[in-house]
């Protein structure tokens, strides 16, 4: 159900709303009337309140209250603090710290079962467990916020992060860099012969692309529903893999789709490449580091093909260094988002032909981080 707000918004006649213009402009007013000209202002034009609370960098308590008073006592009231407000800060540097701290500890070390905290939850945790000289027991939610906020503290958000485990990280990192100057070098020059004889290829699998098909047919859009009508029930016809390199000078896609994706279907993949570059051509292959990459049968196919290919291995864990992902993301926003086919067969030929399509007007995708600070690479 979507939220319906209940709260009037506030109403401006033309002089309060040049006065808060004013004070908008001009940047003079001290930060607390000027935050409010901005909360009221916002407020009038329609915005939400978390929509206003996330633009200022504050909460929604304050935001409301602001609402409030000029809603109920007029615009310059609520630009000023109400007669007997303003008291001293009752809440000193330790009760901050054990508040700050607090938030950066893990609820279930505390005793919890929720792995991060929520404002509600943190304050309860707050009003039972601070010392009692600290006068915590009745600490609100909004100034807690408003604390956690100030301290650029989220403790109610997760940020994903990837550990570096590879101790030749930083060394295999350089040595993708170089291909990609390497392949900078060689668009700048612009030699068809060299390109011939130096092909330079971003490899990757894309495992489990599912073939869904509907159990009741789509209902498109129309004057009275702008959307596409889809019913929640599908059925699954089985997955594929979409193994793929593309060739970083030209823009050229070599796919390559089975319904796994094991040494066998790599070597099948190499041996299409093989056929595409003519006999003189060194090929240098960016992958990543599974077990399909370095087999028995991947090696085995590879020493009947000495000195034909050359693999520059990404770090562990660093598949982003990997520009065969720019085009992965590609086809997974544009063609794969929310296909449904009715075989696998039929997922499979819309594929090929997505990349056909794409082949007869390649696009280049070039790789610039970093690349200011790489010498010129080495030819392989």
């Amino acid at each position: 159900m979507v939220f319906q707000r209940t709260k009037p918004h506030v109403v401006l006649n033309p002089e309060e709303k040049a006065r808060l213009e004013k004070i908008f402009r001009s940047g003079k007013s001290g930060e607390r009337e000027y935050d409010r000209a901005r909360i009221i202002l916002m407020d009038y034009e329609g915005k939400g309140v978390n929509a206003i609370a996330r633009e200022l960098g504050t909460n929604r308590t304050r935001v409301y209250l602001v609402i409030d008073k000029a809603i109920s006592f007029g615009v310059e009231k609520a630009l000023k603090d109400l007669p007997g407000r303003g008291r001293n800060r009752a809440i000193g540097d330790d009760e901050r710290s054990f508040i700050i701290k607090s938030a950066c500890t893990k609820p279930s070390d505390l005793g919890y079962t929720y792995e991060v905290w929520t404002n509600r939850l943190l304050t309860e945790y707050i009003r039972k467990n601070a010392p009692e000289e600290y006068n915590l027991k009745d600490i609100s939610n909004g100034t807690v916020s408003k604390i956690l906020t100030k301290g650029n503290i989220r403790p109610h958000k997760i940020r994903y992060y990837m550990e570096r485990t590879d101790p030749e990280h930083e060394k295999k990192q350089a040595e993708v860099l170089h291909v990609y100057r390497e392949v900078k070098i060689l668009r700048e020059e612009n030699e068809p012969d060299r390109e011939m004889q130096t092909a330079i290829l971003s490899y990757d699998e894309k495992p489990g692309i599912q073939a869904i098909s509907n159990i009741y047919p789509d209902e498109q859009p129309d004057v009275e529903n702008g959307f596409i009508s889809r019913n929640h029930d599908y059925r699954r016809n089985g997955t594929l893999s979409l193994m793929a390199g593309i060739d970083l000078v030209s823009g050229h896609v070599i796919p390559l789709v089975e319904d796994r994706h094991r040494s066998l279907e790599f070597v099948k993949w190499l041996e299409l490449v093989d056929s595409y570059y003519p006999e003189d051509s060194r090929i240098t292959v960016i992958l990543d580091n599974h077990s399909v990459h370095t087999s028995r049968e991947t090696m085995r196919y590879l020493s009947s093909r000495p000195w034909r290919f050359h693999f520059v291995f990404t770090p562990t864990h660093a598949s982003w260094l990997n520009i065969i992902e720019m085009f992965f993301s590609k086809i997974a926003r544009s063609m794969l988002r929310g296909i449904r086919v009715e075989s696998k067969k039929e997922l499979k030929e819309r594929m090929l032909k997505y990349i056909q399509d794409l082949n007869d007007e390649p696009v280049v995708f070039t790789w610039n981080w970093k690349m200011d600070e790489m010498p010129e690479g080495i030819m392989s």
